[in-house]
């Protein structure tokens, strides 16, 4: 760790007094005596760069985490000193750099400390590797907490807790396995009920202690490249996250069938068993829009081949799936089989595209193919000839989606499971070795397949998903929590990686619905559908040679819960799309943890279970066997149980029934929302009305719907539909107002408002000043139709 021994203090090396500053429009350079640099950017007025050089030399600056269309500029920069301090003034935080060490404080504009160094920036000379140990500790307070990190398999809140980020093939990995498949150097701290966040943007591996080993004190470090980070400040954890997310990028919309179910296993072949198993979900109607191709469609596990014994003519075969309104998605690993007559290998050889050892030779590795070339993606222009090599997969056969996998770089057979230090990579033109690029292989990938399927399904969405992820492959890729298991243990490691992921800016995240190892109870399935069909990515995915796991493979109960289920999720598809939206467009993560929702109730702090879908839905997954019920925290304010309707007061904790057909759900009181009827996939039927479940509260609350043409680019140039509507309840009427923006023309003309919880008889209506008639109003269930252009609507008692 750092400096806790007198063993590890040796060789450490500390900044001393500040001889230079100067300053150049947004960043400040300080310069110490011993040649020390800290390079300070304002990037806005609430994130701040810290870049620390040594030997009077800063690196070139280059990242891929960063987005490059990220908008910065601050309102207001003053730099100001007295005796002991340098002071960087912004219109939201106080920056103070120690004189004689370069010890950084940093406070809210009201003079509140957020954050403070406690040795702060030190490093030692990594003389067997050559570089820096770059280090960097902070003082943390009683009740301090912690979050994020990506998909670690851990409690939300990190307290307490050391871990590592180096992605790692974790086939089965277990609670607290550290590190599995994702590298995302991004942690919120919530202190004294206000948030920041430090994203360090170091890719080699990079550690993480907060409060394990000395109760007061967080720290990272890595074993080479720069200490840089960036702070982020809220004061509120929406804005940390939403400022993290700015920064490292935001994707684009995904096909609207990409929110659909969606159905995988190890290994569905040949051409009749997928055609049967598509054939049986319309059967059965559970709805479902993609089905996956797994490692064995392939010629020999050889990418972008097709097996033509099991598959004779792939073509015709994604065509008539599509036919009946299935998209098929593949996969594609990196390792290339090296064969002289493959063709990929052959290219790839010829363009010297291969990564390569430090003394040359190629790097080879067994992966499924048998021994395997693998491509450096961090070369640019093996990027682009990667991306071309998907013309025929996608834009000829049709493919809609294509999934990579084994890119962390996975090697099977060898320690670590990875390739060598010594590999070489060009970093785009930033030559380095494996120990820096290992985290950032499986994003380049990524990028490379992204720019591929967007290339060849265009005028289309693409859709790519990725096991391996490094901050900022949210802009190409959504991902999934890899090889987990059928365990009731993985079904709370599920709950809380999706979480976690959400609050680090990979919102479009799902995991192996019912474990990808072992077989689950049929009871296990449906509580894991159930959670499931909140996750942004939906998917069953699992091992066939533990059993099937189709949604039919248990008994009846179990189809016709999981289909229950599924529809619940095919009617909330315009919620989700306006969830999305909010991602793509704000950064607004699309699960909520309790402590994001509400981080000034302590009582959210080290909640797990609970979360809130989008804004206005909590749910509460049943994550033991044999349950009836479970105890849950309601949160603060005023919710409804989604199953009866019932009105109950939140900031308590109480006990929920939920048999095996349901879980706790409740509605936000005032929320407005939308859905769709049940189709067996998007676009199987014409929208005709669009129903709005209004939940009546007494105040004022705001909803929004967002709709596209569902696929294309049309809603870039403003041809898209966003209803904003506010409702405001009193006791005795209830007014809803529309704001439509956006140039799109929805199919449907009518919008039905399903009114939930009146306090009151209704006596008169008036849309737009109009009265409406009575006797149009479905007295039983409260159904009003209303033109959609509607702007007001006020109902009175």
């Amino acid at each position: 760790m750092i400096i806790n021994t007198e063993l590890e203090q040796k060789g450490n090396q500390f900044p001393n007094a500040v001889v230079n500053v100067r300053q150049e429009v947004d960043t400040l350079y300080f310069t110490t005596e011993n040649n020390i640099i800290l390079e300070l950017t304002v990037l806005r007025d609430s994130v701040i760069r810290f870049r620390y050089g040594t030997r009077g030399i800063l690196e070139d600056d280059f990242s891929y985490a960063i987005d490059p269309e990220n908008h910065i500029g601050y309102n207001y920069l003053e730099l100001t000193e007295n005796k002991n301090f340098y002071i960087i003034t912004t219109a939201k935080l106080i920056i103070k750099i120690e004189k004689i060490s370069l010890q950084t404080k940093i406070l809210d504009i009201e003079g509140n400390l957020i954050n403070e160094d406690e040795i702060g920036f030190h490093y030692e000379e990594s003389f067997p590797l050559g570089g820096n140990i770059v280090k960097m500790s902070k003082r943390s307070h009683p009740g301090e907490a912690f979050y994020g990190l990506g998909d670690k398999p851990v409690h939300l809140n990190l307290r307490g807790k050391k871990v590592s980020n180096w992605a790692t093939d974790s086939y089965a990995f277990g609670k607290d396995t550290d590190p599995i498949y994702k590298t995302v150097p991004f942690y919120i701290g919530l202190k004294d009920k206000r948030a920041y966040g430090i994203f360090f943007d170091n890719t080699f591996k990079s550690n993480f202690d907060f409060c394990h080993e000395r109760l007061d004190v967080t720290s990272f470090w890595a074993p080479g490249g720069e200490m840089n980070y960036y702070f982020l400040y809220g004061p509120g954890m929406n804005e940390v996250v939403e400022n993290y997310t700015h920064l490292t990028g935001k994707p684009e919309l995904p096909p609207l069938w990409t929110l659909g179910f969606q159905q995988c296993k190890w290994s569905y072949y040949p051409e009749s068993t997928v055609k049967g198993i598509a054939r049986k979900f319309r059967d059965l109607k559970i709805p479902c829009d993609g089905i996956y191709l797994d490692i064995d469609y392939m010629e020999g596990f050889r990418c972008f081949t097709w097996n033509k014994e099991y598959f004779p003519d792939p073509k015709r075969m994604v065509q008539e799936l599509l036919d009946d309104g299935f998209k098929t998605i593949v996969i594609i690993d990196p390792g290339i089989k090296i064969d002289p007559d493959y063709w990929v290998y052959k290219e790839a050889l010829e363009k010297d595209y291969f990564c390569k050892r430090a003394d040359g030779p190629y790097m080879i590795g067994k992966v499924w193919p048998g021994e395997c070339a693998f491509p450096d993606y961090t070369n640019p222009e093996v990027r682009e000839w990667w991306a071309g090599l998907f013309k025929e997969l996608v834009g000829e056969i049709g493919v809609r989606g294509v999934w990579n996998d084994m890119n962390e770089p996975a090697v099977m057979e060898v320690p670590g499971k990875t390739f060598p230090d010594d590999v070489r990579h060009d970093y785009d033109g930033h030559p380095c070795s494996h120990r820096k690029a290992h985290n950032v292989y499986g994003t380049q990938m990524a990028r490379a397949t992204y720019e591929g399927v967007k290339k060849f399904v265009y005028p289309k969405r693409p859709l790519v998903i990725t096991r391996s992820a490094y901050s900022g492959a949210q802009r190409y890729t959504s991902s999934w929590t890899g090889d987990n298991v059928a365990t009731w243990e993985h079904l709370w490691i599920a709950n809380n990686q999706v979480q976690r992921m959400c609050l680090s800016g990979m919102s479009f995240t799902g995991t192996d619905i019912g474990g990808f190892a072992e077989q689950p109870t049929g009871e296990l399935f449906v509580r894991w559908i159930q959670l499931g069909v909140f996750h942004p990515f939906c998917r069953v995915h699992s091992s066939g040679h533990h059993g099937d796991q189709e949604p039919w493979s248990f008994d009846d109960e179990v189809t016709n819960i999981t289909r229950k289920f599924i529809e619940m999720r095919y009617t909330l598809l315009p919620y989700l799309y306006t969830m999305f939206y909010e991602y793509a467009t704000d950064g607004v993560p699309m699960l909520k943890p309790l402590v994001y929702y509400d981080q000034a109730d302590v009582h959210t702090h080290y909640r797990t279970d609970e979360f809130i879908f989008g804004n206005n839905i909590l749910v509460c997954p049943i994550l033991e066997p044999n349950s009836k019920g479970r105890r849950m925290y309601l949160a603060r304010g005023n919710w409804y149980d989604y199953w009866t309707n019932e009105v109950l007061e939140g900031g308590r904790e109480l006990w929920v029934d939920a048999d095996f057909d349901t879980i706790p759900m409740f509605v936000k009181a005032g929320s407005i929302i939308p859905r769709y009827p049940v189709q067996q996939f998007v676009g199987e039927k014409v929208i005709e009305e669009l129903k709005l479940d209004v939940y009546f509260a007494e105040e004022t609350i705001k909803s929004q719907v967002y709709e596209d043409a569902n696929d294309g680019y049309d809603y870039k140039k403003g041809r898209y539909s966003l209803r904003s509507f506010k409702l405001t309840g009193k006791r005795n009427d209830l007014t809803i107002q529309q704001h439509k923006s956006g140039t799109y023309e929805t199919e449907y003309d009518i919008i039905k408002l399903n009114l939930i919880g009146l306090p009151f008889v209704i006596t008169s209506i008036k849309v737009d000043n109009v009265t409406y008639d009575l006797n149009n109003l479905d007295k039983k269930d409260k159904y009003l139709k209303l033109p959609k252009g509607f702007s007001v609507v006020h109902l009175i008692g």
